[in-house]
């Protein structure tokens, strides 16, 4: 069982309503599922329940989204940094926590690897150019995987992976070393320096054919 985080968007529209929803793209869940993995989808809650909610769990995805406030690493906002989602910075950050003091098996996609950063003491570059060069559009850039690593071990050569991003990390969380890079020295994923699975990439495997990095998740949680 697969959790992934959601999040709360107002005015989405179905049928005849226009009503407030708990939304995941459906990339997510269809890549849980076709990875082996059954998906349980996490809407927002209060961060005392996480927990609870993580116990249940045999692995975490802290799914993708918008900019993290910077204020939870100690920074002012920069004029291209987007608008915060406190509850959802809050709920994530608390899954986070819960997972890694759980050893629940954890994967964060894109903002979800910038959180889990961030959730370790880490910081974030607010703003870098050449990750996302069309709104709205993703488009695909080189990653190369750090040897003995955890990612490499799921993805050992150099792959084209989809993205779509304009931050990323900056100063390491306590703990992390970065297992993979963009040709540019971009990091693109992080990993706990510790027996645990705990994982994150900068990309959208949910977007994308490859399974190799859910599938990694998934044996793990079924470890």
């Amino acid at each position: 069982m697969i959790g992934v985080s959601t999040y709360l968007e107002s005015g989405a529209r179905w049928g005849v309503w226009e009503l407030e929803a708990a939304l995941l793209p459906a990339g997510y869940p269809r890549l849980v599922q076709r990875a082996g993995g059954l998906a349980a989808m996490l809407p927002p809650d209060d961060p005392e329940h996480a927990a609870a909610a993580v116990a249940r769990l045999d692995g975490l995805v802290i799914a993708g989204g918008p900019d993290v406030e910077p204020v939870r690493y100690g920074a002012e906002r920069e004029p291209r940094t987007g608008p915060p989602a406190r509850e959802r910075d809050a709920w994530e950050l608390a899954l986070i926590d819960a997972a890694l003091a759980a050893g629940v098996p954890l994967l964060g996609i894109c903002r979800g690897m910038q959180l889990l950063n961030v959730a370790l003491g880490g910081t974030l570059h607010q703003h870098i150019d050449g990750h996302a060069e069309v709104v709205g559009v993703f488009g695909s850039h080189t990653v190369k995987p750090v040897p003995g690593s955890l990612y490499a071990a799921a993805v050992p050569e150099e792959t084209s992976v989809p993205a779509y991003h304009h931050q990323a990390v900056d100063r390491l969380g306590e703990g992390l070393i970065a297992t993979a890079h963009a040709a540019d020295g971009t990091v693109e994923a992080v990993e706990l320096r510790s027996d645990e699975w705990v994982l994150g990439v900068q990309w959208h495997p949910e977007m994308g054919e490859d399974l190799r990095v859910m599938q990694a998740l998934v044996r793990a949680a079924a470890g």
